[in-house]
């Protein structure tokens, strides 16, 4: 799993350099994401600040914001799809993050 989560996190600092949208595999769910953000939190775990377009673990789970946890999905995939980020509302040096790996 560890090598996993090496990938997810190169695939979302690919993704937030190519401006494109990665598509990010829980199993029986995905989410399709803007990455604007990579790092560590102060416990260590890998996180990226991004804008969620589409999916979520609930129906009907809301667009926008999220701080999501790298070492959750099974798999991360580069889409074809531009990313319109920045989106309104991105702020540099996010607080969220305690080690910045990549960001807009």
């Amino acid at each position: 799993m560890p090598h996993e989560r090496t990938r997810v996190i190169a695939i979302c600092c690919e993704a937030l350099q190519s401006h494109r949208v990665i598509e990010l595999n829980y199993g029986l769910f995905t989410r399709e994401v803007e990455v604007h953000a990579v790092g560590w939190t102060a416990i260590g775990h890998p996180v990226a600040r991004v804008w969620q377009l589409t999916g979520g673990a609930a129906r009907g789970e809301r667009t926008g914001w999220k701080l999501l946890r790298l070492d959750e999905p099974d798999t991360a995939t580069l889409t074809a799809v531009h990313s319109a980020a920045p989106r309104r509302g991105y702020r540099r040096s996010d607080a969220g993050l305690e080690r910045i790996i990549c960001e807009l």
